[in-house]
């Protein structure tokens, strides 16, 4: 993509990755690409606000080629590390003779363990500022967001809040701003982004928020590191960020299974239909088969989740393990949870389930419902009942 002027003397110069369908080692599935996003802020001084992914340094490149030399550039502007957004920093910097990189001390640190290049670095502290003639750039720290370096950078004269990773999504897209895209689409991805990457951190971005809501900061623009621009209604994705980091839910249960020989598959099918006729809404999910990052998140937004699985030598299968590892690390506070599945000579996987999850932040436990084999009519009929008294559970808030 050429580099897109997004508001006066200010340019997108960032780049699509149409085809990416991966990210963070394969932990989060990109199916609509993504993008690295980098701005450009001609003054009195010249600012670069990130990079790209390395691969795609040459495209940044001709991109501020198309806005400016290189040369003129002054500053560089780190808001956080990782190398999608720092990679090219090693082809840009030897174009830049004159720029200086401004970011937190944390990032300093960062950079150089990455790259081991002594480049001319400033810290930056919240609140720090720096005058580009017209225009002002002020430095807010955000670690932990998702990165003990990362920080946001915010230009006051026109309202435009930068954040890096915050308010993105992984979303390949021709278009550069939000009122120019499917709204369905954009907050799918930008769900999607904050349950498989933010959950964790809700209590850190809640603080965050209000902290900014306390500088008084007008935000008119917010321009994130990654998806499109954000200048229709920009308090849209605010607001949906601090009801997710809140754990608001609704009335929804969201089912994962992993089944050996269908049994476990059964009792989740009939456990739907429990759940849907007390008017709950549900998603099954066979995680064998599935998209780990869409059912994260499905999980999101849900009162309550139920895992299922088949046992073998004494545990759980190995694709629903690999799964709950992930959800243990997502903590995900104030929702109920059960677990069920079939067993042939022993059992062993629901008890396995359960220490699995046991510290991960869930406050709520439901009794398992476990058989022998296939279940029958009876057991079948156990199971219906059984996804009918959980969704009462989440409906009345009591127990089950």
């Amino acid at each position: 993509m050429a580099a897109i002027k997004i508001l006066p003397d200010i340019y997108s110069v960032g780049v699509v990755d149409w085809n990416v369908r991966n990210f963070h080692g394969h932990t989060y599935t990109t199916q609509r690409g993504s993008s690295y996003n980098a701005y450009l802020i001609i003054d009195d001084k010249i600012a670069l606000i990130d990079t790209v992914f390395g691969p795609f340094a040459r495209e940044l490149i001709d991109n501020i080629k198309e806005v400016v030399p290189l040369e003129k550039i002054d500053y560089i502007i780190a808001n956080h590390v990782e190398t999608d957004h720092s990679g090219a920093l090693p082809s840009i910097m030897p174009l830049c003779p004159n720029a200086k990189i401004l970011g937190t001390a944390k990032c300093k640190e960062g950079l150089y363990k990455h790259y081991y290049q002594n480049w001319d670095f400033q810290v930056v502290k919240t609140n720090d500022q720096l005058k580009l003639g017209r225009r002002t750039l002020t430095f807010i720290e955000a670690p932990m967001i998702h990165w003990p370096d990362s920080m946001f950078t915010y230009c006051p004269q026109d309202e435009l809040l930068m954040p890096n990773d915050a308010f993105g999504q992984h979303f390949a897209t021709s278009q550069r701003f939000d009122d120019q895209v499917d709204q369905c689409a954009l907050m799918d991805e930008a769900e999607k982004y904050y349950a498989n990457i933010l959950w964790p951190l809700g209590a850190v971005i809640l603080k965050k928020i209000q902290e900014i809501q306390k500088l008084n900061i007008p935000i008119k623009i917010i321009a994130p590191s990654h998806g499109v621009i954000w200048r229709q209604d920009p308090a849209r994705i605010i607001n949906a960020y601090i009801s997710w980091a809140k754990g608001e839910t609704k009335d929804k249960a969201v089912v994962v299974y992993e089944t050996m020989w269908g049994a476990t598959e059964k009792m989740a099918r009939k456990i739907v239909e429990g759940l849907a006729s007390a008017g709950i809404e549900v998603k099954l999910y066979d995680v064998a088969g599935s998209d780990r990052t869409e059912v994260i998140a499905q999980m999101l937004t849900a009162k309550g989740f139920l895992f299922g699985s088949s046992t073998h030598d004494n545990d759980m299968l190995p694709n629903i393990a690999a799964f709950l590892e992930i959800v243990k690390g997502l903590k995900p506070k104030g929702r109920k949870i059960g677990f069920f599945g079939s067993y042939g000579w022993a059992g062993g996987a629901t008890k396995e389930m359960q220490e699995m999850l046991k510290d991960s932040g869930v406050d709520q436990t439901i009794p398992e419902l476990s058989f022998k084999y296939v279940p029958d009519v009876s057991e079948l009929t156990s199971c219906f009942e059984f996804g009918s008294k959980f969704a009462q559970s989440l409906n009345s808030c009591g127990s089950f």
